[in-house]
């Protein structure tokens, strides 16, 4: 079937609602590619930091090594030692560090996880919205093609076979591009909300382990 017919005999609003879906397909593979190929980089930077913070001698160590390093685990390290030695060289008291050394690391490491973590929600609505409203785009175009196809025939007095199955059939076709652009929307949508709870728990069990540490160390 030739898609340039739909943009050489459709209206404003069928070519309209075609550009807008190829506007969100092209919306939905960049947020794909850029969300995967950071995902990989985050598994390996978590990797390196993570085999790095367990074998330095101390954690104050281990940050000046991974000062390159910027993943997930790498902040974290690099901001709770900072909130470690913040909260032992100082001399002013405020209502942080009158807290117990134990309490003070939880909320610090929390807020920094919560920080590092909402780095990772960008373009998550998106792909939820594509998916969610692409069909509905995509059916509202046909029911429209199919109104004024109609239109058009009912006014030609044709009402031969050939007549009615050319504009519907190219009508049609809007709906099959709204499920083209939505499934791999939904598709990737739900494998990086997976992804994004394994890297969530993977941190949860990180920052469990540095606590742990932070408050055992002796410099």
């Amino acid at each position: 079937m030739n898609l340039s017919l739909v943009f050489q005999s459709g209206d404003f609003v069928l070519i309209a609602v075609f550009l807008m879906l190829v506007a969100m397909s092209i919306t939905t593979w960049s947020i794909i590619v850029l969300r995967f190929v950071r995902l990989r980089k985050v598994k390996q930077g978590n990797a390196e930091a993570k085999k790095t913070v367990l074998g330095a001698f101390t954690l104050k160590e281990a940050a000046q090594k991974l000062g390159s390093n910027e993943s997930p685990m790498g902040q974290l390290t690099a901001e709770s030692v900072r909130a470690y030695q913040g909260y032992r060289q100082s001399s002013d008291k405020t209502l942080a560090t009158a807290l117990p050394l134990n309490e003070y690391l939880v909320i610090q490491i929390r807020n920094s996880m919560s920080q590092i973590m909402r780095q990772f929600d960008g373009g998550m609505a998106a792909l939820a919205s594509i998916g969610a409203t692409a069909p509905f785009i995509g059916l509202f175009g046909t029911v429209w093609g199919i109104y004024h196809a109609l239109i058009n025939i009912s006014q030609s007095g044709q009402m031969s076979i050939a007549a009615v199955a050319g504009p519907i059939g190219e009508a049609l076709v809007a709906t099959a591009a709204g499920l083209f652009v939505a499934i791999p929307a939904v598709l990737a949508y739900n494998f990086l909300t997976r992804g994004n709870k394994s890297l969530s728990q993977d941190m949860d069990a990180f920052a469990h382990d540095l606590h742990v540490r932070l408050l055992n160390q002796k410099d």
